[in-house]
């Protein structure tokens, strides 16, 4: 007869080794450097997701991530931490690891919108402009603390996206698209032509300063340097972990099951008293105000904003971020991003065959899993026994 503690332990033993591997080869990966180790990690996680799927080890990961989803949260923060601390003397995997995790914050903000409510917003990057200048503009000009900088910065987006989604609501399907696709080129335009913000040239951001510790300044223990990235990627960590908890939270919550039905039929949730307009509002404005706050750290953290930095490019590579994770899947987006951000950088010794070979790759991946690398499951409402 089985043990009931020993299997109430396996779940967290399972996302334990699966957190342990990854973090493994996630350091790996940023580690190498040569053509050869790139290509043979690369086909060292090919083989590992095809093992993983005949052995039935991702079935077992993904049973123990929905049975202990606070250990699987907790698990993964701390391979995030270890990341950190492995690199802690080391710029670039830093900036790479920051990148994702900001990236991940502000496409937490579009699956609220695009993956929970249905509100189809192809300016994602403007939004998170809009945090980085508004940083740059109030962090120079204001004496306000920084913390209180960033969180401002997401409220503007959201103030911003308020103004939108009047014109959103009133159309519906690719002609909603078409105008939140012509905000984000009429914001590109608008610091493109206005000098007040830098123009064409962009702005300095003025680095983090909290209770009179430099962001910027780095730090040292005993004799080794220690990277003034890691005081952004702890900050990054900490606000991805922060937001990833609340949609979550949502998801869980009458408030995502009412944005679930607005989303996958308006006229039967009309039929049934919700008020539409009101759930794509708020899932508009708190999507932006994820947004906000991730431009704001990257603006801090680059030093830098210019107008190139948000295109409609960039816009579309958040929506293949939030499609390639999976649609209205917050899990799925962490992986979705390494290979969206990080792989390309790691091809550069293919040249310019290495976007030919990421698009054909994402390509392939959209081909076999076409709902994205973790499809979002049925909603649970009931957790099972001993779950936590």
């Amino acid at each position: 007869m089985a043990n009931p503690a020993v299997n109430q332990r396996m779940p967290v033993l399972v996302l334990a080794l699966a957190a342990v591997a990854m973090t493994a080869y996630l350091w790996a990966f940023l580690h190498a450097e040569s053509q050869l180790a790139v290509g043979v990690l690369l086909a060292v996680a090919v083989a590992a997701v095809v093992a993983a799927r005949k052995t039935g080890a991702a079935q077992a990961i993904e049973a123990a991530g929905s049975q202990r989803p606070g250990a699987a949260a907790a698990w993964a923060a701390a391979g995030a931490l270890a990341l950190v601390l492995a690199f802690h003397d080391n710029h670039f995997p830093l900036l790479m690891i920051c990148t994702v995790l900001l990236y991940t914050t502000a496409c937490l903000g579009l699956t609220v919108q695009f993956g929970f409510s249905g509100v189809a917003n192809f300016a994602g990057a403007a939004f998170f402009g809009i945090g980085s200048y508004a940083t740059a503009v109030l962090a120079t000009h204001t004496g306000l603390p920084h913390l209180l900088v960033v969180a401002l910065s997401g409220v503007l987006a959201a103030l911003v996206g308020s103004l939108l989604i009047t014109p959103v609501l009133r159309t519906r399907g690719h002609y909603a698209a078409l105008v939140t696709i012509a905000f984000g080129i009429l914001f590109k335009t608008f610091i493109e032509v206005n000098d007040v913000l830098g123009g064409p040239q962009g702005l300095q951001v003025p680095g983090i300063t909290v209770f009179g510790y430099a962001f910027n300044d780095g730090f040292s223990i005993g004799e080794r340097e220690v990277s003034f990235y890691v005081s952004y990627a702890l900050l990054s960590l900490g606000i991805c972990g922060g937001v990833f908890a609340v949609v979550k939270a949502l998801e869980r919550s009458w408030v995502g099951l009412s944005m679930d039905v607005v989303r996958t039929d308006e006229t039967a949730a009309a039929t049934f008293g919700l008020h539409i307009a009101r759930w794509k509002v708020v899932a508009f404005m708190l999507g932006n105000f994820f947004a906000g706050i991730a431009g704001s750290v990257y603006g801090t953290l680059t030093g830098f904003v210019a107008p190139n930095n948000f295109t409609f490019a960039d816009s579309l590579l958040m929506l293949s971020i939030v499609i390639l994770g999976g649609l209205g899947n917050a899990v799925g987006l962490i992986p979705a991003a390494i290979i969206v951000l990080v792989l390309p950088e790691k091809l550069q010794f293919i040249q310019e065959y290495r976007f030919l070979f990421y698009a054909a790759l994402v390509i392939a991946i959209l081909l076999f899993r076409p709902d994205g690398l973790l499809p979002r499951r049925t909603r649970l409402f009931f957790r099972q026994e001993g779950s936590r």
